[in-house]
């Protein structure tokens, strides 16, 4: 079992909002979920990028958090699994959208400088 030897700054609201939100597609998760999309393979499907295992990591870790709440249908063969926002993840869609306003603005400087990059390596 791995121990931390630096000790995590709990009491660092940054911090701590990317522990729940760090990984590549995990706003991107919340986003589908937020317009309907509810079902792990759609989520997947939505996210093409993103593999299964990974978009299925991410979804146990929102729903550890308390991010996201996770709904079967225990009636229904094979189980439908749905995927919902909690009142902890529908506080986090005016930061969404902050950070999705942002990247839309500065949509054109930031692929110039992902271009850059590439070719710097």
């Amino acid at each position: 079992m791995y121990i931390r030897k630096i000790e995590e700054d709990q009491d660092c609201g940054l911090y701590l909002a990317m522990k729940v939100l760090g990984g590549k597609w995990k706003c991107c998760i919340l986003d589908a979920i937020n317009k309907g999309i509810t079902r792990p393979s759609e989520i997947a499907r939505s996210v093409q990028e993103a593999s299964t295992r990974v978009i299925e990591m991410q979804l146990a870790e929102l729903l550890a958090y308390g991010v996201v709440d996770k709904y079967a249908e225990e009636d229904v063969f094979p189980k439908k699994s749905e995927y919902r926002l909690t009142g902890l993840g529908e506080s986090l869609l005016p930061i969404l959208s902050q950070i999705d306003q942002w990247g839309m603005q500065n949509a054109q400087l930031i692929k110039e400088k992902s271009t850059e990059l590439q070719g710097a390596e």
